[in-house]
């Protein structure tokens, strides 16, 4: 199903240099809820940025003779949920381009090769969680492979997202879609900052016409304890050390996004616990995944799909592409 909109040639990209992607942005939905939440969120995204959407429904078994009813009973009930789908988000963002798509074969490498074609795949937080019926980012969820897995930024999306959590309420404090966006919070590594994690915010909050508050969580080489003297000399030059290389690694992507305002968060402590901390207030997280590492999430965004409320997009770095 096709909406005809040709979207504006002067969208902003997600990444940083490399291959070129077709423009668009694309959601993994089965019908849920949930999976209709990160549809709509989807759909918003893909509005900010001047792109189509794509609806992908995966995870039905490729054409067999045997069983061939059940397979057929499944294609059918895919294409009514993406048609469903589509005239639902047409009706309520009605200047929205709205392609579908509907791959045979499992959930995950599906997933993962409709995120290939696309600048970035949004996923939701149940409905596409496996056989098991997880709640929420766990370890092993469809969600989270795809995520440790993708060479495209993953967004994972909450259940029960809305529209207004995306901004700051209004002088009444109620929820509004008319305020301000909410931050756009960046995790950073002044060791290994990922410029691919880094073009991905800077757009995000760009787009959004948010701040950007990028959040780097430094440690010692031996944490302090109750049973031995903090040296507070050595963490004051270590704090100054940090603050001046977070602002060292911000400087060229100040310089490419004057627009957008940026906030330098540079604390001692784990980054799991800042980026935390920073996201209750946020409209997006980004966080960097290392592909160096292998099919999976680090540490840091491992910690925030489980933990975090808004949405979290994972942004691969380090492919041989240079990004």
């Amino acid at each position: 199903m096709k909406h005809n909109r040709t979207p504006s040639a002067s969208g902003t990209r997600f990444g940083a240099a490399g291959p070129a992607v077709p423009r668009v942005v694309t959601v993994g939905i089965d019908g849920s809820y949930a999976s209709m939440d990160a549809a709509d969120w989807a759909a918003r995204e893909a509005l900010r940025h001047r792109v189509p959407l794509r609806l992908v429904h995966a995870g039905i078994p490729p054409a067999h003779p045997v069983g061939g009813r059940r397979v057929l009973h499944l294609v059918g009930r895919a294409r009514s949920v993406l048609d469903r789908a589509a005239i639902t988000l047409a009706y309520v963002h009605p200047a929205l381009e709205i392609h579908a798509q509907q791959p045979c074969g499992p959930a995950v490498p599906a997933l993962l090769a409709a995120s290939t074609e696309a600048e970035s795949l949004v996923l939701g937080s149940r409905g596409l969680s496996g056989p098991s019926g997880f709640a929420g980012f766990q370890v092993g969820s469809v969600a989270a492979d795809v995520a440790a897995r993708a060479e495209r930024p993953v967004v994972l999306v909450r259940a029960g997202e809305r529209p207004e959590d995306a901004h700051v309420p209004d002088a009444a404090g109620a929820p509004s879609r008319g305020t301000p966006y909410r931050p756009v919070v960046l995790g950073v590594d002044v060791e290994d900052p990922g410029s691919s994690a880094f073009a991905y915010a800077f757009a995000a909050a760009a787009a959004r016409g948010a701040p950007l508050h990028a959040v780097h969580a430094w440690t010692v080489g031996r944490p302090a304890t109750a049973a031995e003297p903090t040296d507070l000399p050595g963490l004051l030059r270590a704090e100054a050390a940090a603050r001046e290389r977070l602002t060292t690694v911000l400087r060229p992507w100040r310089h490419a996004y004057p627009q957008v305002k940026v906030v330098e968060e540079a604390v001692f402590g784990r980054p799991g616990h800042h980026l935390l901390k920073a996201s209750l207030g946020a409209s997006l997280l980004v966080v960097g995944r290392h592909v160096t590492t292998g099919p999976r999430l680090g540490a840091t965004a491992h910690s925030a799909v489980r933990r975090v409320s808004c949405p979290v997009a994972v942004v691969p770095y380090g492919l041989r592409t240079g990004r």
